[in-house]
């Protein structure tokens, strides 16, 4: 069943506005350290329990489930017909109290917002197929804004949640089933060591109609090597790795990407980033706004039942610059949570719903093609 209420937009992203410090508006990066840093040491917990995501309350959404928030569909849009492809989604940080270094799964107002942001943003992909979403042990948003040997131990614990919840996601399914893997922001992150760790030079390599790490800066020259897929290059390829960080003009990245070089062990190397354009499917692409089939804004009228607003087409264009931001031109209104320097991360999956919804469309269809055609 489709889920009826759904949070507005503005709501529906201040978790990840946080998350990109976008308190530092008002306040220096040290008051907002102090403000959100967990007030305790890191607590070790236990590996996930042998078949724990066999259990389907581990998991946000997947198939059979009622309510299913990846379910969700802007008003007017007709529901999909059942398509294939199994995807497996990282829903990104939801946890702000300071109390633990990982969200307790247990944790009420987490995973009320997981469940709002799984409908605005994995919802793109569910007319490919499926939807799996795992709860997990998310890292804190003060690990993000933190230094030490914490705040690795936070996301080595949110890792383990999602390469385990992984496994059981393929488990579960017929073993020649496709799939897509994704993720935003934290969830991103997952996404890209997941492909290194689990997925690059196996062969469930050939299943993955293509990865999608938006909001998490990644080398487009060593994409390859390091996850096992290459940018994608055209519109209908399978195969490739999809990737965006939304940015409106003037750009000014410097907070952006200082946040993620805080993490020295995942930040990114030197050299233009991934972009592939979600208005062309190809990376470095340059479209209008004509070429924008939908944004999804929120309805400023019905904050009472927190319905989310309707899709409007035209709203913003894009192209990739030379350093791999994607550029939307302008800052258009869409909500509240713009961050420093004309930063739109909140807004990466948003403000292309629609686009992203056909981009995975086009590229289960070419992995169709190519497999059930026989020519690979």
């Amino acid at each position: 069943m489709v889920i009826k209420r759904v949070v507005q937009a503005g709501a529906l992203f201040v978790v990840l506005a946080l998350l990109c410090l976008g308190v530092l508006r008002q306040c220096s990066a040290e008051i907002s350290r102090y403000a959100f840093a967990p007030i305790h040491a890191f607590e070790p917990g236990a590996p996930p329990a042998r078949n724990a995501y066999a259990d389907p309350a581990m998991w946000l959404a997947r198939p059979g489930m009622a309510n299913d928030p990846a379910q969700w569909l802007p008003p007017g849009t007709p529901a999909p017909p059942s398509g294939d492809t199994a995807v497996f989604f990282v829903h990104s940080t939801t946890y702000l109290s300071r109390n633990h270094w990982n969200a307790p799964l247990a944790d009420i107002d987490s995973q009320r917002r997981a469940n709002i942001l799984v409908a605005a943003t994995a919802s793109a992909f569910n007319a490919v197929g499926p939807v799996w979403v795992p709860r997990y042990r998310q890292a804190a948003l003060g690990a993000f804004l933190t230094d030490g040997a914490d705040r690795q131990r936070a996301m080595d614990l949110a890792y383990a949640d999602i390469h385990a919840a992984f496994a059981a996601f393929l488990a579960a399914l017929p073993p020649q089933t496709p799939i897509i893997i994704a993720g935003h922001s934290q969830g991103a992150w997952a996404v890209a060591r997941l492909l290194h760790d689990s997925v690059q030079g196996r062969p469930v390599a050939r299943r993955v109609v293509a990865a999608y790490a938006i909001g998490w800066p990644i080398v487009a020259a060593t994409a390859a090597a390091d996850t096992g897929f290459a940018p994608c290059t055209a519109p209908d390829q399978a195969g490739c790795l999809v990737g965006w960080l939304s940015f409106a003009e003037p750009a000014d990245p410097t907070l952006l990407i200082g946040a993620y070089h805080r993490w020295p062990d995942h930040a990114p190397g030197q050299g233009p980033l991934i972009c592939v354009n979600p208005l062309t499917g190809t990376q470095g692409g340059v479209a209008t706004r004509k070429a924008n089939r939908g944004t999804l804004l929120p309805d400023a009228n019905d904050s009472e039942t927190e319905r989310a607003g309707p899709l409007v087409a035209g709203l913003v264009p894009a192209r990739c610059d030379a350093r791999g931001l994607l550029l939307i031109g302008p800052p258009p209104h869409i909500g509240l949570f713009v961050l420093p320097g004309n930063t739109y991360h909140v807004y990466d999956i948003p403000l292309f719903w629609a686009n992203l919804r056909a981009d995975a469309l086009r590229r289960s269809a070419a992995w169709h093609q190519a497999w059930d055609g026989g020519t690979q």
